[in-house]
Order: structure tokens, then C-alpha cells, then sequence
């Protein structure tokens, strides 16, 4: 296979908005939303056409915390004109024998403005967020949402998330990730972080690099409110050259919090295929490295992400004994986000508290279509 960087990658641009899902029991489902969402606006900022984005949240109500609604407001507060939000539902956990009227009413709620913003083309993205327990629960009929959703408006994208997506939505959607619970020993649901401050996110589905958008996100706005400047490091892998969109949503990030968010990235803009590394692969993944270890040792940045790290590793261009090293003897408020798929597990698993795989059931590139920029690279 010849050698593809994201310049022949800039090619494709995908017309048609497609249906995102979501569901699984491991983390990263809403985070993977989120990712999307801000590579998105950052997109239409580039491009001078704003993209509105609705995020209607099922089963959320008022009354607890979650993880990603610091993130939220972090792009409410730096995209005050692009981002709707609605919350139904209780701030509780209930089962299918606990169902009350409330939970049916408070589900119709949120689809009635659903079906209404679907409906209208006003937004380039809407975001269903756990409608798929919602469905699962009984408390909207599974075949006036799929009826909805094929009468989207075609440039419209859709993200449904949460556990036990039925199987007519299933069947609906352009692409399905299902995120797997390999580990997690804590319960970030209260906003606070896990026990280890690292987490993992892995395998061949869709969902890794924007979970950790998603993530970053998290951490500012998790800064913003206690009044603190919790600063981001985001380090790219084997992502050389430029057009990347996540660029395009990084910038849009650092436009709105500048003291807060750094980049860099290494790499040739060309696939590693193993096998045929090169000499100056080496010479990039350690000089990202270098990058990164110093800055988990100063204690500077309250969030990390080490994008594509699993497969420098696991292309043997990094060893992995300083990695581990270094993660042990990390500052104890500084969380490590470390993305990219991998052949086996990678020795520096084992210190994470949260490990989801991301296992794709279908995806529309595999269909013949072609990729969007923003949403899909």
C-alpha cells in the first residue's frame, strides 16, 4: 500500500451529515461527542461558516454532576452563539421497575425540541446524548425516532450516545462504535478524577482521538469553575504535515483560552507501516517524547494527552520502559490521556484506572463513502 498523509486525506469531502452511534459499557461515549462537536465549530470557524450545534441530554436532569458538563460549559463559555443545550430527565440512576410519568414526560420533552431541531436544518450538528437507554427503557417508541431521523436534513450530522442502543438504530447509522470496559476502578461520573489519573483508550473503532478532545475540553472547564487555570498539553504522534481538523479545533480552543492550551505534534505526513519505519521516525517519536516527559514531570499541566502513543509504541519507535517510569512518578493532579490502537496491551496498561476499547461494528468509509473534514479525520 503506498504511503497516504493527511495531504491526500484533504481530497475527500464528504457531503452527506451521517448518523454517529455510540453505546457500549466503557467510557468515552459522551467524551467521543464532545470530540466532534468541537472539531465542528472549529471547522466552521476556519471555513467562516459558524456550525450550531444542539446537544439534547436524555436522562440528565438537574440534581448530579457529570464528568462532561465542565466540558459543556467550556464551550458555552469560548462558543457563547453556538452552543443550545437541554437537560430532561431525573438526576438519578432508576431501573425499568422504577419508571415514572415524570421519566416518560421528561423523555418526550427532550425529543419534542429533538424532533423539532431536526427537523428545521437550523443546526449543523445535534447531539442525542443517552437516547439510547432511553429507548432501551421504553419511554419513547424506537419507530417514531428512526421515522425522524431518516427525514434529517442530508447535511445534518446526528451523534446518538449511551448503553444499549436498540437494534433498529443500529441499523440506521452511517457509523457504530461500541466502547468496551477493559478496566475502570473508579467513577469519574462526579467530575473528579480516577485513582490513577491515567486513562486508555484503544482499538480499531472510531471514538479515541476525540474522546480525548472531549477530555481536554473537560479540563478547562473544570478549571473555570473553581476559578483556576487548568493549562492542556495536547502531544500528536505520527501526525506530521498539516490539515489536520483537530488543528483547526485546537486553534479554535486556544483562541477562546490561549494561556491554556498547547500543541505540538511529531511525525511524517505519511503513514508508519511496520516494516518500513525510517530513520527520521525515531528521530520524531523520541522528540516527542522528550517533549512530553518534561512536561509530565513539571507539574505544569493538569491534563496530558498523549495522542497516538499506543502505536508509536507498539511500532517499537519508542521503548516503553521510560514510559512507564515516567507515569509512576507523575505529579499526583495530573491526569494522562493516552489514545491510539495497538497490536497487544502495552506494559504501561496497567497503571491505568480507565481502559476503554473502541470496537468498530460499521463504518460508512467501509460503504464507499467518502471522508468529511471535521468529522471524520
Amino acid at each position: 500500500m503506498a504511503e497516504i498523509g493527511i495531504v491526500t486525506a484533504r481530497q475527500f469531502d464528504r457531503r452527506r451529515g451521517q448518523i454517529h452511534v455510540y453505546d457500549g459499557e466503557g467510557k468515552g461515549k459522551s467524551q467521543a461527542a464532545l470530540g466532534v462537536v468541537l472539531r465542528s465549530i472549529g471547522l466552521g470557524i476556519e471555513k467562516a461558516a459558524p456550525s450550531r450545534v444542539l446537544l439534547v441530554r436524555f436522562l440528565k436532569g438537574p440534581g448530579r454532576t457529570y464528568a462532561e458538563d465542565a466540558a459543556i460549559a467550556a464551550l458555552q463559555r469560548g462558543f457563547p452563539h453556538l452552543i443550545d443545550q437541554l437537560r430532561t430527565g431525573r438526576g438519578e440512576f432508576f431501573g425499568p421497575d422504577e419508571i415514572t410519568k415524570f421519566d416518560r414526560q421528561e423523555a418526550r420533552r427532550g425529543w419534542d425540541v429533538a424532533k423539532g431541531a431536526l427537523a428545521s436544518g437550523f443546526y449543523s450538528v445535534v447531539v442525542l446524548d443517552e437516547l439510547n437507554p432511553v429507548l432501551d427503557l421504553g419511554l419513547l417508541p424506537v419507530e417514531e425516532v428512526v421515522s425522524t431521523l431518516k427525514q434529517k436534513p442530508e447535511a445534518m450530522e446526528v451523534i446518538i450516545t449511551g448503553r444499549g442502543a436498540p437494534k433498529a438504530i443500529i441499523d440506521l447509522a452511517d457509523l457504530h462504535s461500541e466502547m468496551r470496559s477493559l478496566r475502570r476502578t473508579a467513577d469519574p461520573g462526579n467530575g473528579e478524577l480516577p485513582a490513577s489519573g491515567i486513562e486508555i483508550y484503544t482499538g480499531n473503532g472510531k471514538g479515541k482521538s476525540t474522546s480525548a478532545l472531549g477530555r481536554a475540553l473537560q479540563a478547562i472547564g473544570r478549571g473555570i469553575s473553581k476559578d483556576l487555570s487548568h493549562r492542556v498539553l495536547i502531544m500528536q504522534w505520527l501526525k506530521g504535515g498539516t490539515g489536520y481538523t483537530e488543528d483547526a479545533a485546537i486553534r479554535a480552543l486556544r483562541e477562546s483560552y490561549p494561556d491554556l492550551v498547547d500543541h505540538q505534534r511529531c511525525g511524517r505526513d505519511a503513514i508508519v507501516w511496520r516494516g518500513k519505519q525510517q530513520e527520521i521516525d525515531y528521530v520524531e517519536a523520541e522528540r516527542g517524547w522528550e517533549l512530553a516527559r518534561a512536561a509530565i514531570a513539571s507539574g505544569l499541566y493538569k491534563t496530558i494527552i498523549l495522542d497516538e502513543l499506543n502505536p508509536t509504541v507498539d511500532l517499537e519507535l519508542l521503548d516503553v520502559e521510560p514510559i512507564v517510569q515516567a507515569l509512576l512518578r507523575k505529579p499526583r493532579d495530573t491526569e494522562i490521556i493516552i489514545t491510539g490502537r495497538c497490536h497487544a496491551p502495552l506494559p504501561y496498561f496497567e497503571l491505568a484506572s480507565v481502559h476503554s476499547e473502541m470496537v468498530s461494528h460499521k463504518h460508512y468509509a467501509e460503504q464507499g463513502a467518502d471522508l468529511r473534514r471535521g468529522v471524520d479525520y
